[in-house]
């Protein structure tokens, strides 16, 4: 059984989520406009607290994945989950379709976690889901442009990646790296669990505004070169 709605409106569900999720039902919801990338219907149909709030129900598996690939993946793990429902969100907005080889997407994404651009020995690892996967590889961009190098993880669904063990973990988010930080168009919590230092979050921990997308996710700071400042902020690194 499936269903679906704007994610927003996954608060009037949440008795059902809850008790899917309680009884062990595979039941799948697929929540779409998952940000303020909704644009002109303004903060009433904004989600902000909404992802993190759908990751705190124990036993539902939160999939946010970050491009065509990574959807079609999500929707088969929903289907080969039989001990609990699964929450598919999905971006509003047109994203671009990542070039990530069928192997390395079909072991990642069933591991919750996995790297979109691999280096050795990241001095930086930007972790994102959905929409803001892109945004993070536009951002590693700028930061290898200077010289630092970073490795881009795709985290659609922190449950799965939690359950790995040490080895695919270290794998993904290598000790050696200086700074773990987060992009995620919601609130931070949740990503304290994986970054480093503390706070290291591009997040809306505010309502939204009533803008088309783009407006918003420039006035929030949700864009390649605000996110590099960020980072080479913590890193104490100077540049342009």
């Amino acid at each position: 059984p499936f269903g679906g709605t704007f994610l927003v409106f996954s608060d009037y569900l949440r008795g059902a989520l809850r008790l899917s999720a309680m009884m062990k039902l595979p039941v799948i919801y697929v929540f779409t406009h998952d940000s303020i990338g909704v644009g002109e219907d303004g903060p009433t149909h904004q989600p902000v607290e909404q992802v993190a709030s759908l990751r705190a129900i124990p036993g539902l598996h939160v999939l946010r994945p970050a491009d065509a690939g990574e959807t079609a993946a999500a929707w088969a793990y929903a289907l080969r989950r039989k001990d609990g429902p699964t929450a598919l969100v999905l971006t509003r907005q047109a994203v671009p379709t990542l070039d990530t080889p069928a192997a390395v997407l079909g072991e990642g994404f069933s591991r919750g976690g996995y790297p979109v651009k691999a280096r050795e020995n990241p001095r930086v690892v930007l972790l994102a889901s959905g929409s803001e996967v892109a945004l993070a590889l536009d951002a590693a961009g700028l930061l290898e442009e200077e010289g630092i190098p970073v490795q881009v993880v795709s985290l659609p669904c922190m449950d799965a990646f939690r359950a790995q063990d040490r080895a695919w973990k270290e794998k993904v988010i290598p000790p050696v790296a200086e700074v773990v930080f987060s992009l995620e168009a919601g609130v931070a919590l949740g990503w304290g669990e994986w970054v480093r230092p503390a706070g290291a979050c591009l997040s809306l921990d505010r309502f939204g505004a009533s803008a088309p997308a783009k407006v918003l996710f420039e006035k929030f700071g949700f864009t390649p070169r605000e996110a590099a400042r960020r980072v080479k902020a913590l890193l104490g690194v100077s540049g342009k």
